[in-house]
Order: structure tokens, then C-alpha cells, then sequence
């Protein structure tokens, strides 16, 4: 997020064409990229789209990981600025979520009152103004590709999500491993990428679950999508998610999805999944996973139902409205 900006303009002011529009990402320091390319961007449109942000993104309890670990677990504010000021740079602004365009612009006045002066308050309705929701879409027709595989005769639990403090681990190995003391019969598979520094619980909980692992850890593509739709059920016990593309693939293959009734889970999943998929406690997982575990079958039926809403998402859907927005925002700045 700091070098970045000067590497890529230094390569765009190189190129033998202008474009007609420029799509950024939140992890480019937009407003230095424009400065430094300014002779051949100053009249060219931009959209930013965040698909994180630097200020609503939660920190970890313990200070010595995460990304913020380097500065002792707090927030460096600087990244969180950078954000702001790259949506100030740009024409539109591209959020994947309402919740994470709410929750981010909800948090502005904080952030910029935290200043001691020329906290510039009255950006916060022009950046609300100027943002829009734009979902990421799935590549359906690759997920289907695997249709023929069977849902397993034994249920299946699939952790599909990045091995890291946001996503919440310890609560879900917490569950797994009540349900197993009830001697309920079922398998796991860890997938996801993990890094250097992974929550210490997976290496408790791997061993514990040992003998129902079928899969512990990255997987590639095609084992991936098989596992998907080998599935019983998928959870997630997240703090943080902007979107939640994981828990839409799984969905899409006609896994029951089990997600907790916060972040952008109620606004992803169609309103009348919500009573079936999401839940408001800990025990509520517990109950709804006892169920899908115990009538793998009739769950199975909604998560059916679900898999036909999450077609929405499609890109051969979704794409159109980006082209159309994409194709607005430059005629709007001509």
C-alpha cells in the first residue's frame, strides 16, 4: 500500500495508450498513483472498489499477530487514511457489500474526529453520495463442472475459509468437538490457505479430530470443488467478512451453509434461507448443526433451494452490471 502506487505509475505513464476508465482496488494509495501519473490521468475516470478497507478490519486479541503485529496490535491509522483519501481521488466509489459500505462510512466520523484539526467531517455525506454496492460474482459454470459428484453417505463438515484470527476458529472447533463428544457421526475437511502464523488451535484441533479428517489443509482446485459438493455442511464463525465468497461456493454446490446472523451473512443469503442458515448464539450453532448432521437428507433439500438463488451471482449476471456502471461512470465524465 506504499510502494505500490509509485511502481504502478511509473508502468502506466510508460504505456503507449490512454484508457478509458481505470479500476483500482482499496489496497493501491490511489491518490499518489493519480500524482504521480497526473500528465496522463487527469482526465481519465476512476473507480475504487473496496473490497477491504483499512479501518473496519478487526485486530486480533493477541497483539503478536495479524496485520497490525509490527505495531503491537494497534491500528496504524496511516493505512486506514490512505483508504480515505483513495476514495476521495476517485470518480465512484465500489463497495461489494452494503454492510461493508455502511460499517466503514459509519466509522469515518470516529476516525476523522480522532484528528486535532481539519478533520474535513463534511466528506463523510460525499463519500456516502458517491458509493454504490457491486457484488463479486462466482464462476458457475466452473463449480458446476463437478456436479457429478455425490453428496457423502457419511455427513461431511467443510471449513473452507482462510486458517487466520478473523475467521474465528476457536469457536468452530469448539462446536465440532461438542459434537463429536456426543458421539455424532461425521467427517471434516480443513481447507484454506494457512500462513506462517496460524491460530495455535488448529494444531490442537487437528489432533483431537485426527481420526475424522479426510482433508487437512490448502486444496487444490479440483479437490476443492469436489469437497464442495461431497459436503454435508459448511460453517463459518467469523468476526470479520466484507462478502463471503467461500460460503457462496459452498452454497452454490448444495452444501447447507451455517453462518452467523451478522457482517454481510443476512445480506448475501436470501431472506428466507435466513431462518435455516443463519443463527444469533453459539448454541443456536450447535442446534442447527446437531440437525444437519442428524437429517443430512432433508437439509439437504434447502440447501437445494439455496444452491438455485446463489445462481444470481453468476459472473455471466453480475458482469453486465459492472460493464454497464463501469461504461456510465466514463460517459458521466466526459
Amino acid at each position: 500500500m506504499h510502494g505500490g502506487a509509485v511502481t504502478l505509475a511509473r508502468k502506466f505513464s510508460a504505456l503507449d495508450f490512454k484508457p478509458d476508465l481505470i479500476l483500482a482496488t482499496d489496497m493501491l494509495d490511489l491518490s499518489t498513483f493519480l500524482s504521480l501519473s497526473r500528465r496522463k490521468t487527469a482526465h481519465i475516470p476512476v473507480v475504487l472498489y473496496m473490497h477491504e478497507n483499512q479501518l473496519t478490519y478487526p485486530l486480533p486479541e493477541d497483539p503478536s499477530t495479524g496485520p497490525m503485529r509490527r505495531q503491537g496490535g494497534e491500528r496504524d491509522l496511516h493505512y486506514a487514511f490512505i483508504n480515505y483519501t483513495s476514495m476521495l481521488s476517485a470518480t465512484r466509489v465500489v463497495f461489494n457489500s452494503e454492510y461493508h459500505r455502511r460499517s466503514f462510512i459509519e466509522a469515518l466520523p470516529g476516525f476523522l474526529n480522532h484528528f486535532p484539526e481539519f478533520r474535513e467531517t463534511r466528506n463523510i455525506q460525499r463519500l456516502e453520495t458517491n458509493s454504490s454496492v457491486l457484488p463479486v460474482g462466482l464462476d458457475v459454470t466452473e463449480l458446476e463442472s463437478d456436479h457429478t459428484w455425490q453428496k457423502r453417505e457419511k455427513p461431511l463438515i467443510l471449513w473452507n475459509q482462510r486458517w487466520e484470527y478473523d475467521k474465528n476458529p476457536e469457536e468452530f472447533f469448539q462446536a465440532i468437538l461438542a459434537l463429536s463428544e456426543e458421539n455424532i457421526t461425521f467427517d471434516v475437511a480443513l481447507c484454506g490457505e494457512s500462513f506462517q502464523k496460524q491460530p495455535k488451535v488448529f494444531e490442537s484441533a487437528t489432533s483431537a479430530l485426527a481420526e475424522r479428517l479426510i482433508h487437512c489443509g490448502y486444496a487444490e482446485r479440483h479437490l476443492y470443488r469436489r469437497l464442495l459438493w461431497e459436503a454435508t455442511v459448511t460453517v463459518s464463525t467469523a468476526l470479520h467478512e466484507f462478502f463471503g465468497i467461500s460460503i457462496l461456493e459452498a452454497a452454490l454446490c448444495e452444501t447447507l451453509t451455517l453462518v452467523p446472523n451478522r457482517l454481510s451473512y443476512p445480506e448475501i443469503l436470501p431472506s428466507e434461507f435466513h431462518e435455516h442458515c443463519l443463527y444469533n448464539s453459539y448454541e443456536e450453532l450447535l442446534q442447527l448443526l446437531r440437525r444437519a448432521l442428524t437429517y443430512p437428507q432433508s437439509n439437504l433439500e434447502t440447501a437445494s433451494a439455496l444452491a438455485t438463488h446463489i445462481r444470481s451471482y453468476d459472473w455471466k449476471i453480475v458482469a453486465p452490471k459492472y460493464d454497464h456502471f463501469l461504461k456510465e461512470t466514463s460517459q458521466c465524465f466526459q
